[in-house]
């Protein structure tokens, strides 16, 4: 029945009164209000422009993302360093140069170089793999490999007290070669070849602005480099110092020196003999710190030697020194 109360729904409730409803509760004057500065298009991302500009950002990402990945793998791989060509790897491995494993190319041309690489590898026990062209030329960064390369192990650097452990094993006193400023990985190599020849216990070098035992260092210095220890400081100050004070005395090399290699009073005495870079000689500090600045005596004074020419004359001198003492000591001892 209409107007009957007691049927459910019947009641109509304020809510839904129709007409309109009084006040807006703000919602029109806060919909008047300023919203800001209208944003850029590449900043809207339902703009055009916007998604453009996310997918950009996207790409740079993942190319970042790429490099980095590389530049890992790069350091992974290269952990080892890479000896490319067929003549540069033969006398690599005739040098007993430490070897991961030989790279050939398939499908490759071989001559007597390839055979002798590949019978020497087989007595090595040297892994052989099998690359392609493309992949050795991205493996030698563009290097003329003629279808050979080589993996070579990072060189295993040794501390200074080692150094001094090596000569204290053979019952002989200290000499050691310290490098200064000296870059050309090839005058390393002929400095520990040197060395080698004239019974030196050790190399030093930096670690910046010096050479480092690379191949090239090594292949310079006919197999020595396995025989003569390289030991790398982070300061080359602080390591004579401390040299010093273990007893040696250091002696710098400098063509304008008056006193001569040849008349060192201490040749037989522990000695660290420092060689400075050919243009720049030794540095300040270098200089400074050596007990003793000698010179080697050449006929010419307009010519100069380079740093692993002078190493080596200077080390036969010593040589000399100490055989004479040695004879010495063994004649007073016989009287």
């Amino acid at each position: 029945m209409a107007g009957n109360s007691q049927r459910r729904g019947a009641i109509r409730k304020d809510t839904t009164k129709k007409g309109q409803v009084k006040g807006s509760g703000g919602n029109r004057r806060r919909g008047l209000e300023g919203r800001g500065a209208t944003p850029k298009a590449d900043e809207r991302t339902w703009h055009p422009a916007g998604k453009r500009k996310e997918a950009h950002d996207r790409l740079e990402a993942a190319r970042a993302r790429r490099a980095t990945r590389a530049r890992t793998n790069r350091a992974g791989s290269r952990a080892h360093e890479i000896v490319a060509g067929r003549n540069a790897v033969l006398e690599a491995l005739r040098t007993n140069m430490p070897a991961e494993r030989l790279y050939i190319a398939n499908r490759i041309d071989h001559d007597d170089r390839t055979r002798e690489i590949m019978e020497i590898a087989a007595e090595r026990g040297i892994p052989l793999v099998e690359a392609t062209r493309p992949e050795l030329d991205t493996l030698t960064d563009g290097s003329v490999h003629q279808g050979v390369a080589m993996g070579v192990p990072a060189y295993e650097y040794r501390e200074v007290d080692d150094l001094l452990d090596e000569a204290a094993a053979k019952d002989q006193a200290p000499l050691l070669i310290a490098l200064d400023s000296v870059t050309d990985p090839r005058n390393l190599g002929a400095i520990l070849r040197a060395g080698g020849a004239f019974g030196a216990h050790g190399v030093i070098v930096p670690e910046r602005r010096a050479a480092g035992v690379t191949a090239s260092a090594w292949k310079v210095s006919a197999g020595a480099a396995a025989r003569v220890p390289v030991a790398k400081v982070t300061n080359l100050v602080r390591a004579l110092e401390s040299l010093k004070k273990s007893g040696c005395f250091v002696v710098g090399l400098d063509g304008d020196a008056e006193a001569s290699v040849r008349d060192l009073p201490f040749g037989a005495d522990p000695l660290v003999i420092v060689v400075g870079s050919e243009g720049k000689g030794l540095s300040r500090l270098v200089r400074d710190t050596c007990d003793a600045i000698v010179s080697i005596p050449i006929t010419a004074a307009v010519e100069s030697l380079n740093a692993s020419v002078a190493a080596g004359i200077s080390l036969y001198e010593i040589a000399g020194i100490r055989a004479d003492a040695a004879a010495e000591a063994a004649a007073s001892a016989t009287d």
